[in-house]
């Protein structure tokens, strides 16, 4: 099989392609240079995107002595990742752009054009582990708990999965690491990335507000409607933030509050006590089924909302195209614009049923 590999520059997408190349694949290697300005991204081995990366990921490829391509994928990844973290925050929503990079970008656009070019596959580093049973994919969680992807990887269609490799779904991070270093890869010990690419300091808010200038409101009392305080736009919240609200005075039965609600129309902030944050319902819309199969009625299932998140139990159903999930126990922080994504615990590991974008919550 002809496969491309993408390599971001670290250790595991470097492995995968080591072991491409051991199952006699025609391996070629890959790196998206996805910054129109590389230069500006953080150093120091904690990004997934700069020019420390790219050098890295050839000098892996030149050890493995396969071929190597660096794709400018810096406008689609703006367009289609940057302008859409954006967009959704000015529309009170929150979104995880990784989950929108591996849609859109590692997984639509470059496999778009891999198989244009006649690769049969690409393989990633990503640990979660995939099959095709009667060529129908089946995606489920990795073997290494603390590292499984399958969430960000849910929103991928079939036909993406039937041309995807995840080499590492089967091992451990630890193991990965040690196989590098026998191989001889320079990456072996390198830091995992962390935070987010296009944001090389870490601070969210000061981006967006870049982004989107002030847009000042009212910070509102859930309970009483009573105005606490004004901020510089709804960008800088996410439903169930505590701390950075800026309230003029606490609390009057001392206790902390949570940002509730985000209203961009108006500008109102709502906070609250903590046990307002407690949702039973879900509802979700834009449902994808990487198996294709669609919930036949009323389903238990478990659901995620954050990458790195915990589970909860949950009966899910899809009524006129809307997934409506129904928790067992109450789940907190629930925003709209996350994606929630549901498995099926089974004897062979969790299978992701399918994911859809959270488009409101209920109590």
């Amino acid at each position: 099989m002809r496969v491309l590999a993408a390599m971001s520059g670290g250790v595991d997408s470097a492995v995968a392609a080591a072991r491409a190349v051991d199952a006699g694949h025609d391996v070629v290697g890959v790196h998206l240079a996805l910054s129109a300005k590389p230069g500006t991204l953080r150093t120091g081995a904690r990004g997934c995107c700069t020019l420390e990366d790219s050098n890295d990921a050839r000098r892996a490829a030149d050890i493995l002595g396969i071929p190597f391509y660096v794709w400018d994928f810096a406008e689609r990844f703006t367009e289609e990742v940057i302008d859409s973290f954006v967009g959704e925050y000015a529309a009170g929503r929150t979104p995880n752009p990784c989950v929108t990079c591996n849609e859109k970008i590692k997984f639509e656009a470059l496999l778009e054009k891999a198989v244009a070019l006649g690769f049969d596959a690409v393989a990633t580093g990503h640990y979660a582990r995939l099959s095709l049973v009667d060529g129908v994919p089946e995606l489920r969680r990795s073997a290494d708990e603390g590292k499984d992807q399958s969430y960000v990887l849910a929103s991928l269609t079939p036909e993406q999965l039937r041309h995807s490799l995840f080499p590492l779904g089967d091992s451990r991070k630890s193991d990965v690491r040690d196989e590098a270093e026998r191989r001889g890869l320079a990456v072996a010990r390198k830091p995992d990335s962390h935070d987010i690419c296009f944001i090389p300091d870490g601070d969210t808010k000061k981006f967006l507000e870049r982004r989107l200038g002030e847009r000042p409101g009212d910070l509102v009392d859930a309970e009483t409607g009573a105005v606490l305080g004004r901020h510089t736009g709804v960008h800088g919240f996410t439903i169930g933030q505590r701390k950075g609200l800026g309230l003029d005075h606490p609390a009057a039965d001392g206790k902390p509050r949570y940002v509730l609600a985000l209203e961009p129309v108006s500008g109102t902030v709502k906070v609250g006590p903590a046990e307002r944050l407690a949702v039973r319902r879900i509802f979700a819309d834009r449902p994808i089924w990487p198996g294709e199969r669609p919930l036949d009625g009323p389903t238990e299932c478990v659901i995620q909302v954050r990458a790195h998140g915990g589970t909860a139990d949950a009966v899910a159903e899809v009524v006129g195209g809307e997934v409506r999930i129904e928790l067992r126990e109450p789940l907190r922080g629930v925003a709209p614009g996350q994606v929630v994504v549901l498995y099926r615990p089974d004897a062979r590991g969790d299978l992701v049923l399918g994911s859809a974008k959270i488009a409101r919550t209920g109590d």
